[in-house]
């Protein structure tokens, strides 16, 4: 690659946080003009972090971070940070508009949001410039983050976990946007689906080595390159051990014989160091989640839930207006019965389940003595002042086993000093892990999940999708990654759009 073709490049660069959780160690790489690549790495090893040290929010420790003179660049965040919630569309793309123009005033703002949400296919809502961020669906804030970023016009895109919350229409059209995207992007995800469509480049966070691999190749090539060499090494290392201990042995067996034998076990010895020398740290796979089961609540037998009508938002053909409807239904969901919530982002999925997860929902009946297990997808029913333990802990009041809670905890990759940090430090992706756990220790008799494969990474997803399949209880489902439902028991389906 020709030095001029990089706008950004790491040498050397070593990051952590606190003084004792390192990051970084001498990392290298570099992002070419006009490239799509993919961040990869296990939850927690610091894949958003490598925005921040290029956005310039985070300084290393040591080494080189060298952008091209004049880069712009623009981060669409995993998240809309819970004090901007309450702006409105304008008063939250403003701030964007004004860092992109560079002056205090932006005279075409409207038209510019306008742009931005047309690329996003979010224009059209009424009123769409004064509604409150709060008040569209997770799908909906997930494309407002991504046109934010979009306003800005930059020359590196950074995009972390845009599909977070998109139904299948959102992840397409996002999908067909980055094929035809001109300019650079970098895009920490795990939806391999959607990141094998457009990929060229894959930088890989090795949370062992703390080291950043570069691959070039789409996606998919880059697996399977890597579990090549993976196996190589493995091979490699293999057949070095056994010549080793062949020596070492008959090292061994000359240096008794005395004489001159001792020059011939001398020489097996040396021979046995160097080939120690060649052996290779093999490139270790991420660690996934044990298996695991979340209990269901044991005085359950019966009927759980009663559903006779739901509250959905339908938009006016003529006039685009959102009106709340309310749609009749007939579901008793009996223990072991699994109901999937289906239909396209902002019609009402993730307030229903709300609503329902704490009782507020009218036209629902949860039955008597029923304990609700609710994963939400934006984590918010987590308490982000407690430090994980306190999280866990309080999940198995007023029968706490700490033992269980441990290794409970171990099993979701929650080590010790995890379970000393506050959940509002973790990473979106170990806030999953941590809800997880807290289920299972709840062992809930009906249990709610919104969107749980966001942030996760896709490792474990499949061992997340049999602890679903298994579970005993009643459940609902919301999800829009067909890959990950198909592994799941589903014995009905609720579409809110029919």
């Amino acid at each position: 690659m020709a030095r001029e073709d990089s706008i950004v490049s790491f040498t050397d660069v070593t990051f952590e946080y606190a003084h004792n959780k390192l990051i970084l160690d001498e990392s290298n790489f570099n992002i070419r003009r006009g490239s799509k690549i993919t961040v990869m790495g296990q939850n927690g090893a610091g894949k958003s972090t490598i925005f921040a040290l290029i956005t310039g929010a985070l300084k290393p420790e040591s080494g080189q971070i060298n952008l091209f003179t004049g880069l712009s660049i623009a981060l669409s965040r995993q998240v809309i940070p819970r004090d901007e919630l309450d702006l409105t569309v304008r008063e939250f793309f403003a701030h964007f508009a004004k860092a992109s123009a560079g002056q205090v005033q932006v005279w075409d703002i409207d038209k510019r949001i306008d742009e931005v949400l047309e690329i996003v296919n979010l224009k059209g809502h009424e009123k769409v410039h004064e509604r409150i961020i709060k008040s569209f669906s997770g799908g909906q804030q997930a494309r407002l983050l991504l046109a934010s970023a979009l306003i800005q016009d930059p020359d590196l895109l950074l995009l972390d976990e845009p599909t977070n919350n998109l139904d299948k229409a959102g992840i397409e059209h996002l999908t067909g946007f980055l094929q035809n995207y001109k300019k650079s992007v970098v895009v920490i995800s795990h939806d391999a689906e959607f990141l094998n469509s457009f990929t060229d480049g894959v930088l890989y966070l090795d949370i062992f080595t703390r080291k950043i691999e570069q691959y070039v190749g789409n996606y998919f090539d880059v697996v399977r390159e890597i579990e090549i060499r993976r196996e190589k090494e493995n091979s490699k290392n293999a057949r070095l051990a056994k010549e080793i201990q062949e020596n070492k042995d008959k090292s061994n067996f000359f240096a008794n014989k005395g004489g001159q034998m001792r020059m011939v076990a001398k020489r097996m010895r040396e021979k046995a160091n160097q080939m120690e020398e060649e052996m290779v740290d093999v490139r270790r796979e991420d660690k996934t989640i044990r298996a695991f089961t979340i209990p269901n609540q044991d005085n359950v037998t019966g009927e759980a839930i009663n559903i006779s009508s739901v509250t959905v938002l339908i938009r006016a053909k003529k006039t685009g207006v959102l009106k709340q409807s309310n749609k009749r239904v007939k579901i008793n969901l009996k223990k072991g019965e699994h109901l999937l919530l289906a239909g396209p982002n902002g019609i009402g999925k993730s307030t229903l389940l709300e609503n329902i997860a704490n009782n507020r929902a009218g036209g629902v009946q949860i039955c008597e003595g029923v304990k609700v297990g609710y994963y939400r997808q934006d984590f918010s029913n987590l308490d982000f002042e407690k430090t994980v333990y306190q999280e866990l802990q309080s999940a198995m009041m007023p029968k706490f086993d700490e033992e269980k809670m441990r290794s409970t905890a171990s099993g979701f990759l929650i080590n010790g000093d995890m379970m000393r940090s506050k959940i509002g430090s973790l990473s979106e992706g170990q806030k999953g892990l941590v809800a997880f756990a807290r289920l299972v220790l709840e062992a809930p008799g009906l249990l709610i999940l919104d969107e749980p494969t966001n942030h996760i990474n896709f490792r474990h997803l499949p061992i997340i999708a049999t602890a679903l399949d298994q579970y005993k209880g009643a459940m609902i489902l919301v999800s829009h990654v067909p890959d990950f439902v198909n592994q799941i028991k589903i014995d009905e389906t609720m579409d809110l759009a029919k």
